[in-house]
């Protein structure tokens, strides 16, 4: 009976800490927008959904805001390019809600991201790519999914997304290059939806989708991203498959503010983004970078790989997702559960009454 409890007690607190992969959906391009998405009701339940959806709009827009929203959006509906206006109606259509809820969902999706990136080289030139997703919404844990996104039944790219949401914040264009994209700053939101719509201004995280299904390679991934005009800034990570193939752009709306190379030859094996400019410090409650920065150093460049990338990434995220364009079979994202231990002594206390009153 004591060695059951203890296996029990020992379950117990590792099953709050233990990871999992997520659901992998296979979307093809060569269906129409509309009806892209239909597998996602395949195996979510569409009413979960709608509750989720209405938790992560409730806790990103002010009430009254939202409200305010909804005419102004479907107004401004007709706007949405090609293949995303599609794709969010029969979004809209699947989930039995309105269309305006499901824009506003995505663009929730869009300005509260907050994340670590991590480019690094090895001694071999072989280049990782590593992310953290933070969101402020726990519901994300349970719709964080990988999604393959094929084109005459072969795989364009992949990615790891969330459900309801069309953009990519993470992916990767095998034997090309890796991508993921870090926000800078979401206040002023709403006119950032506005000016994605009348400016014809992409979204983020559809630039990202739109440059891993079109980019030939790494370069031409930098100058897409570098160059296209995009609704507010942000910070793009990108791997290639050459030793050197990586940098962090760092983009305000209508061009680079500054481009961060690879340079290992002068010590400059990786580069840590988060959600500030790398050039100058982060604010003092945000230890991130320095947190990153150490374990890197610690594990050094003749021991960076995949595992070892991960093992460096830190657990108080959504999901951690490491890749190399090189190797894309090996493309991996794990969901980090939430803690929900409020006291940081409870295992200990467990394991003191377990051995006082059942082995000592």
């Amino acid at each position: 009976m004591r060695a059951s409890l203890l296996l029990l007690l020992l379950g117990l607190v590792s099953a709050v800490r233990a990871d999992f992969a997520p659901l992998t959906l296979n979307i093809s391009l060569d269906e129409e927008p509309e009806v892209r998405w239909t597998p996602l009701i395949k195996v979510f339940d569409v009413d979960y959904l709608k509750k989720a959806a209405a938790q992560v709009i409730d806790s990103t827009v002010p009430k009254w805001v939202h409200q305010a929203l909804k005419p102004v959006v479907e107004a401004l509906e007709k706007y949405i390019p090609q293949p995303y206006a599609g794709e969010i109606r029969g979004l809209a259509s699947h989930f039995g809600g309105s269309l305006s809820d499901v824009i506003i969902l995505n663009f929730a999706y869009e300005i509260s991201a907050f994340c670590t990136s991590i480019v690094a080289q090895d001694t071999n030139g072989h280049v990782y790519h590593g992310r953290n997703l933070d969101y402020p919404h726990p519901v994300l844990r349970n719709l964080t999914l990988n999604v393959v996104f094929l084109k005459n039944g072969e795989v364009a790219y992949r990615g790891t997304s969330f459900a309801g949401y069309v953009g990519l914040w993470t992916g990767q264009s095998p034997n090309k290059f890796t991508v993921s994209g870090d926000h800078e700053r979401w206040w002023n939101w709403w006119k950032n939806v506005v000016s994605a719509f009348l400016l014809r201004r992409s979204p983020v995280s559809w630039l990202v989708r739109e440059t891993l299904e079109e980019a030939a390679d790494f370069e031409d991934a930098v100058m897409r991203l570098s160059k296209i005009p995009i609704i507010t800034g942000v910070y793009y990570i990108v791997g290639g498959v050459r030793g050197g193939e990586g940098a962090v752009i760092t983009r305000d709306r209508t061009g680079p503010a500054d481009i961060w190379p690879l340079d290992p030859l002068n010590g400059g094996w990786y580069r840590v983004e988060t959600n500030f400019d790398h050039w100058r410090p982060p604010p003092a409650r945000d230890h991130r970078r320095e947190a990153a920065n150490k374990m890197l150093n610690a594990t050094g460049q003749a021991r960076i790989n995949m595992e070892t990338l991960y093992q460096a990434s830190m657990e108080h995220t959504v999901y951690t997702t490491t890749m190399s364009a090189a190797a894309p079979e090996k493309y991996n994202t794990l969901v980090r559960p939430e803690v929900t231990i409020l006291n940081p002594t409870l295992p200990a206390l467990l394991v003191f009454f377990f051995l006082k009153y059942f082995v000592l």
